[in-house]
């Protein structure tokens, strides 16, 4: 079992700069994806970066490619997600998700076994 802890969240202007933290209790397992994704009030959760092989291999979704960047501590077991350029559609609850095996595709919700409690970051225009 794995525990996700997210951590960073927090109000910010239009324009800012923010850092995501998921910290998670064990290392996952070799060739796995850890991935963030986003719910905005009255939407879907929606996938936003991933990282794969402790991040050989990352991800982004086109709405946001260009200002954010992940990367890996791996020997924090820690993800994080620098967001850049902060517009107020990225406002929402960011969580962190992770997998028990690899399974794809890694940019959809049922991929993941596990999920932190998420982060709140509303972006004021």
């Amino acid at each position: 079992q794995v525990q996700l802890v997210e951590s960073g969240g927090g109000v910010v202007p239009a324009g800012s700069s923010l850092r995501l933290a998921c910290a998670a209790s064990v290392r996952t397992g070799s060739g796995t994806t850890t991935a963030w994704f986003r719910q905005a009030p009255g939407k879907d959760r929606e996938f936003v970066s991933s990282s794969t092989y402790g991040g050989i291999k990352v991800a982004y979704a086109d709405s946001v490619n260009g200002r954010f960047i992940i990367s890996s501590d791996n020997a924090k077991n820690t993800v994080y997600l620098q967001m850049n350029s902060l517009k107020s559609e990225d406002t929402g609850v960011y969580y962190c998700a992770a997998q028990s095996r690899i399974r794809e595709p890694t940019t959809t919700v049922g991929a993941y076994d596990y999920w932190g409690p998420g982060t709140a970051v509303p972006v004021s225009s």
